[in-house]
């Protein structure tokens, strides 16, 4: 199967394609027979003689109420930041770098505050608490696995995705919090819902003018929508969306040499001028020239068309594009 097909044109279409050993002894001629240890225990610990009574280590001592706060303080800071920069992260790699540190971080909160002896008017809601975390974490560790995996594409998303676990630390460290005015809760940030947002066939998320007589046909017969951005030289001449097993033809393109990046997804989020799930970038290996030729009887163009799904008889190849370097 070849990829999309690009020909010129005169005043015509073209089509830009996408185990134990044992021992035996002999058995003693004399002496007393005699059975020391413990009754269903390991042995460990236990007197010589199989008397006496066996001892465990005693309970750490609960922490005062201010050495506890001061344990809570040295993680509170950290903790809440490292939330914040996933509900602050901007593209998708960067992304991807805050949920893993998130996950690093909460995890590593989560074992040192179980180790600790909190007072024991919050045992109750210290072990809450912890248990929030590490469910969190955990979590997050599944969270990170999506946005490598572009399932996850933006902070919202990914908060989206965090939205129960979330609320459950939020109220986990109210709780503690409440019960003794302890620096636990680290969650200011709201996530809202999944959403599938869409624009109208053949909306332009940017344009510049478009005065040409050439046009572009766009044909989107995947399964996720896209948006198909044109660049000439490091100007954006004009990005457009265009609808999962949609058609849309852009007219008075002006003359030119563009390069052609289109990505595909679900939830196009007007604010970040991204799809918030289900993303890819890519782009055609070869640029497309646009042409207008004027003679003394004829003015003459080219109009193209690109197909963004692969088709019989295509020869466009396409790329995928560093998410960090698609146009924006």
């Amino acid at each position: 199967m070849a990829g999309p097909r690009l020909i010129p044109c005169v005043l015509a279409l073209a089509t830009l394609t996408l185990g134990a050993c044992s021992s035996s002894l002999p058995s003693p001629t004399g002496g007393e027979s005699r059975v020391s240890g413990v009754a269903g225990g390991d042995g460990e610990g236990a007197p010589a003689n199989g008397g006496g009574t066996r001892t465990s280590t005693p309970s750490p001592t609960a922490l005062t109420a201010e050495a506890y706060k001061s344990e809570l303080e040295s993680r509170h800071k950290s903790m809440a930041r490292a939330i914040d920069a996933v509900a602050g992260a901007r593209g998708v790699k960067s992304l991807d770098s805050k949920v893993t540190d998130a996950e690093e971080e909460l995890s590593g909160a989560a074992e040192a505050l179980a180790a600790l002896a909190p007072p024991d008017a919050v045992r109750a809601q210290h072990d809450a608490y912890v248990a929030s975390l590490r469910d969190f974490a955990t979590e997050l560790g599944s969270t990170a696995g999506k946005v490598g995996a572009r399932d996850l594409c933006t902070s919202s998303a990914v908060l989206a995705d965090l939205d129960d676990k979330l609320a459950a630390l939020d109220k986990a460290g109210e709780a503690l919090q409440s019960a003794g005015d302890y620096p636990a809760d680290i969650v200011d940030v709201k996530a809202g819902k999944k959403r599938s947002r869409r624009l109208g066939n053949g909306s332009f998320v940017r344009r510049s003018a478009l005065n040409g007589r050439s046009s572009l046909q766009i044909d989107n017969g995947g399964s996720r929508d896209a948006v198909v951005t044109l660049i000439k030289g490091r100007s954006k001449a004009f990005s457009v969306y265009v609808r999962k097993n949609g058609k849309f033809k852009v007219k008075g393109v002006p003359d030119g040499t563009y390069k052609i990046y289109f990505t595909h997804g679900v939830d196009w989020d007007g604010k970040s001028k991204s799809f918030t799930r289900e993303c890819s970038f890519e782009k055609f290996q070869k640029s497309v020239k646009f042409k207008t030729t004027y003679t003394a009887t004829q003015i003459l163009w080219h109009d193209w068309r690109i197909t963004l799904h692969t088709i019989a008889g295509g020869n466009a190849r396409t790329s995928a594009v560093d998410p960090d370097d698609f146009p924006s």
